[in-house]
């Protein structure tokens, strides 16, 4: 198969067997159920422009493996400009959908760690994880298929380790190996578009040491296998664009995040890319962290141009030129590059692994990810300044009671201002679904934590050879360690 059309996509979701819950009801198809169409029709935008000229080069690369046209989302990241790609492509998809769409990009940043990952188990071990995650990956591209990614683990006790839980399946596990493959018990959660989703990339969710072997884990697994059960999660959503009218402020997207509830699910060897490998586990993490926190950037710049665009929709459905918050809106411009600029600058100072896959630079990815868990909350607060009251508040009468025959008119009436009540009520929902709504994104811990890209700052960031430099400027000759030798 080339790549695939929207409605061949869709056809792949309808053809699956249904195993996603939602309010304990099963969702006999994810493409019409309103808790998931949505987020269906938001990834399925990349499958629209695939084939469209403007946008062909951010959507489809050639394989480095069958020299074939393919969705980037199913590429190898081997450069700076597939890097950079990579930015547009989630800022592009931000703009048209509204909100994320994680239910590719994780997958493929979770294929990319494991891709860098697995060459280096077999290059120390002598294992064969590498030529099966490229095969693996040759028949994906063929499909051309979306896969989700799942890393984050229940955890439990925080201060316990996986192996000293008094549940040993509060972390996703291996509990049996096979000639053929391993059986694994456990959850991964919170879990981003699953349901739009033919296929689960399961990376380890932390590094583990040799007590922890069982539960260093990487596989790809179809999202409708046998004893995998799928809850997807309240959200705020949930009670108000499952209507009609105003509540649907945002047609062309909707994200989802759910629960993976492992019941004893076999995975065949030819799909298994780690299992036991504890040494390697930090490494896939920080894989996948270099890329994936380098390209969020890219996430909430696209969202945050939707919001200065519906803030200045309702100043001026308010009639206020936008003059008047041109300092705002900078700042929002500001807050929106500023995020997006540095992950193409992660990407740039990056450089290629043996594998042939590209990591980014740590420094600037986890730099990064605290920008990102600051900077668009201060676009948000902007656009709620800007559009005032009615985006702020959600002081708006409901779409049924603008339909009112006995007092729909008075609402059209004194809702009304530069533009017509309809015109300046949608771009109020607007704004209010962006800032305090379901389209907020996991700024704060998508991703991971800002306090663990921190961690990670402080990790990469080699203070010692800033004190160096200055020791040499102030003509120091003297070592002057930390004291307590820290």
């Amino acid at each position: 198969m080339a790549l695939r059309t929207y409605d061949e996509y869709i056809e792949s979701l309808k053809a699956m067997r249904p195993n996603i819950y939602k309010f304990d009801e099963l969702i006999e198809d994810v493409t019409t159920h309103p808790a998931t169409r949505n987020t269906v029709v938001g990834h399925g935008h990349s499958f629209k422009l695939s084939s469209e000229p403007e946008y062909k080069d951010i959507f489809t690369t050639t394989s480095h493996l069958t020299d074939e046209p393919i969705s980037r989302y199913l590429s190898v990241i081997q450069n700076r400009e597939d890097m950079w790609a990579n930015s547009r492509l989630k800022r592009r998809m931000f703009q048209l959908s509204g909100t994320c769409t994680g239910g590719r990009c994780v997958g493929w940043t979770s294929l990319n760690s494991m891709y860098a990952t697995t060459y280096d188990i077999d290059q120390e071990l002598g294992t064969d994880y590498h030529q099966r995650l490229r095969a693996w990956l040759k028949d994906a591209q063929r499909r051309d298929i979306t896969i989700a990614g799942a890393l984050t683990d229940p955890k439990g006790d925080r201060t316990k380790t996986p192996s000293q839980q008094d549940d040993p399946d509060m972390n996703l596990r291996i509990i049996e190996r096979r000639k053929d493959g391993i059986v694994v018990r456990g959850a991964k959660v919170m879990i981003c578009g699953v349901a739009a989703a033919n296929e689960i990339f399961i990376l380890p969710g932390s590094a583990y040491r040799e007590a922890d072997k069982d539960y260093a884990l990487s596989f790809v697994i179809p999202r409708d296998i046998e004893n995998l059960t799928i809850v997807e999660t309240r959200h705020p959503s949930d009670k108000r664009e499952h209507e009609e009218g105003f509540d649907i402020p945002v047609s062309e997207g909707g994200i989802t995040q759910a629960y993976l509830f492992f019941e004893d699910v076999f995975i065949p060897n030819e799909r298994v890319f780690m299992a036991g490998e504890y040494k390697f586990t930090k490494q896939a993490v920080f894989n996948f962290i270099s890329a994936y926190r380098a390209a969020i950037g890219g996430c909430v710049a696209g969202q945050g141009d939707i919001k200065i665009g519906a803030a200045m929709l309702v100043a001026r459905a308010n009639g206020l030129h936008t003059k008047v918050f041109k300092d705002k809106i900078i700042q929002m411009q500001i807050n929106n590059e500023t995020t997006f600029g540095i992950g193409i600058a992660a990407a740039a100072l990056g450089k290629e692994h043996p594998s042939g896959t590209w990591l980014c630079d740590m420094t600037l990815a986890n730099v990064n990810k605290v920008h990102v868990a600051t900077l668009p909350y201060e676009t948000s607060r902007l656009a709620q300044d800007i559009a005032g009251g009615i985006g702020e508040t959600g002081c708006m009468p409901s779409w049924k009671d603008f339909q009112s025959s006995r007092y729909g008119h008075l609402i059209e009436k004194y809702l009304k201002a530069s533009s017509s009540a309809e015109s300046r009520t949608r771009a109020a929902r607007l704004v209010e679904w962006l800032t305090i709504g379901a389209g907020v994104p996991g700024c704060m811990h998508g991703g991971g934590s800002p306090d663990g890209a921190k961690l990670m700052i402080r990790a990469f960031g080699d203070l010692e050879s800033k004190v160096e430099i200055a020791r040499r400027l102030a003509g120091i000759s003297e070592e002057i360690p930390e004291p307590g030798g820290r």
